[in-house]
């Protein structure tokens, strides 16, 4: 009995996403260095040569959680009402990543962590982000009517937002900022965004 598209391409993305997630957890115990393919397949349950049916590389597995990200970021970029603000957009987007139940943010904090510390998964990383970046900053150019290609307000805009996000978060982690969750804070950096980032007052 043969299984509908449908069907087998749930079961393909489960089997890439149960590699992904043991790589990484491999990568985080022993270091990526100390991992091999061998042991991500076994740890996920399947064979060696599932493994390279999915993946060309171990730093491949790591990174698959990264690359869905922001597809999924993108997605839900374009889903947004083609009327709103593109602050108020990237605001709700971001918001949405931030408060996920999904998605834990020590873990992915600790993922991040992870790739800045392995000079061959950080090397992959860079090769990775110049081809998702492009697609979310054509998702910008698309809803503000620019060129990614010419123009700097898109390519500007997602680096700015994705900075704010990055130091929202990492800000919130510390544990000092007495929120429960680090929705004020990226409210806070996105009206300091949208207001030119002006100098603190003087105390």
């Amino acid at each position: 009995m043969s299984i509908q598209p449908g069907l087998r391409d749930q079961k393909k993305a489960a089997t890439r996403a149960a590699l992904s997630d043991a790589a990484i957890r491999l990568a985080r115990q022993a270091g990526i260095e100390g991992v091999t393919a061998e042991a991500i397949a076994s740890e996920a349950g399947v064979s060696t040569r599932t493994f390279h049916n999915y993946f060309a590389s171990k730093e491949d597995a790591v990174l698959h959680r990264f690359e869905t990200d922001v597809t999924s970021w993108v997605a839900r970029l374009r889903d947004r009402p083609a009327d709103e603000p593109i602050w108020d957009s990237l605001e709700a987007v971001v918001l949405a990543i931030a408060l996920d139940p999904v998605r834990d943010l020590e873990s992915l904090s600790a993922e991040m962590a992870l790739i800045e510390t392995s000079p061959a998964l950080l090397a992959r990383k860079l090769q990775l982000e110049g081809r998702v970046t492009r697609i979310l900053g054509e998702a910008i150019a698309a809803r503000t009517g620019t060129d990614i290609g010419t123009d700097l307000y898109p390519n500007l805009l997602q680096m700015a937002v994705g900075a704010a996000c990055k130091s929202a978060i990492e800000l919130w982690m510390q544990g000092d900022s007495g929120d429960d969750t680090p929705a004020p804070l990226i409210h806070e950096a996105f009206a300091m965004l949208r207001a030119g980032i002006p100098e603190p007052p003087v105390p």
